[in-house]
């Protein structure tokens, strides 16, 4: 008897450890945490110093992204509503920028743990925060809602808006992005459309690439030829670079990446930047160190190998040298494109 019972309590007891330790136990332990509405400033590239605006309860979102880095989608909404009250919302970010000092913040972005344009005030937001604080407003939105003319509406306050475009097929739509049932990838394309005719701030893009997801040649084609169309102020190919929600999820190959910037490139000339996780120099080549600069450059920009000779001989540096060092240290990849051969920064595999 004594037997039968230590061996039900070990296996319940395995059973809660399991369980304790599982993703989903760790993302409601997240979710029951107390909401921090301001957070930062954070360096980002496409904004400069950003401070953060977390405007919506923990992965309450349209999507559940097989790469987000925040976790899997555990409340997914449709519809808008009020999340935390405006005069909240906007008393933290006024209290923050006195603190900081806006000489030290380039932007006041809504970039929450879930998609903003959720907030039915955002607007509002938007708008009372700019009446009292001359920083700059940007919104990060996975692009899912902007068929609704009201946020529309709601974002056309904002300076910089970040559009999300991941898919143009439908079935590749719904692989990478896993929407609410209620959303398809037309519509959401022909919001985008019209909110690029009609907002007359800065308009940037992201395209997240995960291997064997939407990284062929025709949807790598579709989505440069979309993001063409919107004429965004630059457009972003990024890859995933931190620990995705699905385990199974990995970068785009260097290859794909190159095809994607070179296809990208066509369309909408030198507006197109990498985002490969790489982190140097502040993206420039003002750095003293050649080799620094070379890997700050290829992260954001393949280069062609003669150019990349003549860049480092311009610099008192040995070209054959460096590139066989770095190549052996496996921080650059060689590859061809055309008829040319290109250095890029390795991509980490391991997210």
């Amino acid at each position: 008897m004594l037997l039968e019972y230590s061996i039900i309590v070990f296996y319940y007891s395995a059973k809660v450890a399991r369980y304790m330790n599982s993703t989903t136990y760790l993302e409601k332990k997240k979710e029951d945490m107390p909401q921090k509405i301001i957070f930062g400033p954070v360096p980002s590239r496409r904004l400069g110093r950003s401070l953060g605006i977390n405007n919506i309860p923990y992965k309450h979102c349209t999507y559940a992204c097989v790469y987000c880095q925040i976790g899997r989608t555990l409340h997914f909404v449709y519809e808008r509503q009020e999340y935390y009250p405006v005069d909240k919302i906007v008393e933290e970010v006024v209290k923050a920028v006195e603190v900081i000092g806006e000489e030290n913040i380039d932007y006041v972005t809504f970039v929450p743990d879930g998609e903003p344009t959720l907030d039915m005030n955002l607007g509002r937001e938007i708008t009372e925060i700019k009446s009292l604080i001359s920083t700059k407003i940007a919104v990060i939105t996975n692009s899912s809602l902007l068929f609704r003319e009201d946020v529309r509406r709601d974002l056309y306050n904002a300076d910089t808006v970040s559009l999300k475009i991941d898919a143009i097929s439908e079935p590749i739509f719904k692989r990478i992005n896993r929407p609410h049932h209620l959303l398809k990838i037309e519509k959401i394309l022909e919001g985008i459309r019209k909110f690029s005719k009609e907002f007359t701030g800065r308009i940037l893009t992201e395209s997240m690439f995960v291997r064997g997801v939407n990284d062929t040649e025709t949807e790598i084609k579709k989505i440069a030829e979309f993001v063409a169309e919107i004429q965004p102020e630059r457009a972003y190919i990024a890859v995933p670079t931190r620990p995705p929600a699905e385990k199974w999820v990995l970068p785009a190959i260097e290859k794909q990446i190159l095809f994607a910037y070179e296809t990208f490139k066509a369309k909408i000339g030198k507006k197109v930047e990498l985002l490969t996780g790489y982190e140097g120099a502040d993206f420039n080549d003002t750095a003293e160190d050649p080799v620094v600069a070379l890997l700050a450059i290829t992260s954001v920009h393949p280069m062609r190998l003669d150019y990349v000779s003549k860049f480092l001989t311009e610099r008192g540096a040995n070209p054959d040298e460096i590139i066989k060092k770095l190549l052996s240290e496996k921080k650059i990849i060689k590859t061809k494109y055309g008829n040319y051969d290109f250095i890029l920064h390795k991509i980490n595999n391991k997210v």
